[in-house]
């Protein structure tokens, strides 16, 4: 979720808190055994992160094999899951407690992968740090890459299927996504300073090689894990927003056209950036599919503006938090509801919010589809666990979803680190509609995620 958020949700979507809070069992069922990573690079010493409810796990009438993983993308739906988020911990900012012990957080456990595969999902989205370090020499970062082969063992024991998502990397920190709140932002409440900012990518030739050089290694790196079935190469561009702050003014521009028009084509323009490491990832792996979002932190309204490269295994993204103005209602202001009428379209006249709205706004998405004849999937949406009628609100989309053929992840699978999970969990479904509650309560919002998570039928 983006800074948009208040918890860090939208690829990263952000909530606040101080540290900063980034913006969404006993298991019935015998998982596959864990498969560890393979593939020509050699590995780095693991660092090691160590920080009911009976689940019956769904019917599975297949399990997948062979590495045609572009077949589970073309349709229909056979993908259903959800993100998990982890970060850089900053011990100055972050303390010793907060996100776990370890150089990134917050922690997860192989518990925590199996209760998402036993609640029926097959497929996890890894939003991380990227293996290289986001300031020059842009180098491989041991701590990352340590990090994100545990998570990959736990997705493989767990029976997941693993999408890897850069967050970061070469010219670009964690700090986008809490866009705003900088002490110089917001003197009374900002919890970082400026200086942590860094949208170099966006500015700088060398970062953005450093990013091509990045995905390369990664691809030489996992181009034969047996749960990996996607490369996505970076969690919601936003130049838009951010330009190269704080090596350039930011640009704060949300009309597609408008940005288009004055910087399509310069270093801000991720469509000229990410051809080169979708070519670099292809040196490397020409197999596994690659998955692309847009501009505008990946927003359905940016999609067309996505220019698609000449790869037959590309699966272009969004993510769907809209309306915005409904899906992060803070309490107690929870005065929108699901359906409703409110202004939900920042025009400053209300209009009825259903069903029927959804379905018109991925309508680009059905145009996007058709025009280039190339799959869609929405690998980030969501909904505050506390907004009135959200279970009625997610019911409506994943079903539309579902007549789309679309995989989708939502936003977010928290993880069980108590000291995280008690500040940020407004997109924790598991903790039911009460703002004040922090343990799993049976509630309609589960019920209804977990009815279409039901219908996997394809494990690794």
């Amino acid at each position: 979720m983006s800074r948009r958020w208040t918890e860090i949700g939208m690829a990263l979507a952000v909530v606040l808190i101080v540290p900063p809070v980034i913006w969404g069992c006993t298991v019935q069922g015998t998982a596959p055994s864990p498969q560890p990573a393979t593939g020509d690079l050699p590995s780095n010493a693991a660092t090691s992160i160590t920080p009911t409810v009976t689940i019956h796990l769904p019917l599975v009438t297949s399990m997948f094999s062979g590495r045609d993983e572009w077949s589970l993308w073309r349709g229909p739906t056979a993908l259903r899951g959800a993100n998990v988020y982890q970060r850089r911990v900053y011990p100055e900012l972050d303390g010793t407690d907060f996100m776990g012990p370890g150089p990134v957080g917050p922690p997860y456990t192989q518990e925590d992968f199996d209760r998402l595969a036993a609640l029926g999902a097959n497929y996890v989205n890894i939003s991380h740090p990227g293996l290289f370090t986001e300031d020059p020499p842009y180098t491989v970062d041991p701590d990352m890459e340590a990090n994100l082969d545990r998570l990959l063992d736990m997705a493989a024991q767990a029976g997941l299927f693993a999408v890897i998502t850069f967050r970061t990397g070469p010219g670009r920190s964690e700090f986008w996504a809490f866009w705003g709140e900088d002490t110089d932002s917001d003197p009374e409440e900002g919890w970082f300073d400026p200086s942590y900012y860094n949208n170099r990518v966006w500015v700088d030739p060398a970062a953005q090689e450093g990013w091509v050089a990045m995905w390369r290694y990664t691809a030489q790196r996992y181009r034969n894990h047996p749960v990996v079935v996607g490369y996505d190469l970076m969690c919601e561009p936003n130049s838009n927003e951010v330009g190269g702050y704080p090596d350039t003014e930011p640009l704060d521009l949300w009309d597609p056209e408008e940005f288009y028009a004055e910087y399509g084509g310069t270093l801000y323009d991720w469509n000229q950036l990410y051809p080169d490491i979708v070519s670099a990832i292809r040196e490397v792996d020409p197999e596994t599919p690659i998955l692309i979002g847009g501009m505008g932190y990946s927003a359905v309204e940016w999609l067309p503006y996505l220019e698609p490269v000449d790869d037959p295994r590309v699966v272009y993204t969004v993510h769907q938090y809209e309306p915005f103005v409904y899906t992060h209602q803070e309490p107690p202001d929870l005065t929108r509801t699901y359906p409703g009428t409110f202004d939900a379209d920042w025009d400053g006249e209300p209009e009825p919010v259903d069903r029927a709205w959804l379905e018109a706004l991925l309508a680009t998405v059905d145009e996007f589809q058709t025009e280039h004849g190339v799959p869609v999937a929405v690998n980030e949406f969501g909904v505050m666990r506390w907004e009135p009628g959200a279970d009625a609100f997610m019911a409506d989309q994943m079903d539309l979803f579902e007549e789309r053929g679309l995989n989708n992840a939502l936003w977010l699978w928290e993880t069980s680190w108590d000291p995280y999970a008690e500040e940020v969990n407004a997109f924790n479904f598991r903790f039911g509609p009460d703002p004040d509650n922090t343990t799993e309560v049976p509630s309609d919002l589960m019920d209804v995620i977990t009815a279409y998570w039901s219908r996997n039928t394809l494990r690794p």
